[in-house]
């Protein structure tokens, strides 16, 4: 297994660049503000080097990735201002108990599965 970081936007090309030059079958990019932002330049570069690649939310295959899997928002922002009606007396963030996400999400886009399955056959 191979990490490639990229913090600032010029090192997303060359993460990906290093990742194609070092043979890898495929990306994984973790759940990351950063990386949501840059969401389109993402999905671009990995199309354009032909990385399969798996991200941390949904939004990422609506346009275009091809998987992701992690938390459902929705469900982490629910639960969010569950725990917050949880805490009426304003306790200190240490003297609550930790909570974590319970629902977890798939999405496939199966336009892109299909593209990637042509672009495997022709290489």
């Amino acid at each position: 297994m191979s990490v490639f970081n990229a913090s600032i936007v010029s090192e997303i090309e060359a993460a990906f660049a290093a990742a194609v030059a070092s043979r890898v079958q495929g990306m994984i990019v973790s759940a990351d503000p950063f990386f949501d932002t840059q969401r389109a330049l993402l999905l671009a570069v990995a199309a354009r080097e032909k990385l399969p690649s798996i991200y941390f939310e949904d939004e990422f295959p609506n346009a275009g990735g091809l998987i992701s899997y992690g938390s459902s928002l929705a469900e982490v922002y629910q639960q969010m201002g569950r725990y917050a009606g949880k805490n009426p007396e304003r306790r200190k963030a240490s003297e609550l108990p930790v909570e974590q996400p319970t629902k977890f999400r798939l999405a496939i886009n199966l336009k892109t599965a299909h593209e990637w399955e042509f672009r495997c056959r022709r290489a």
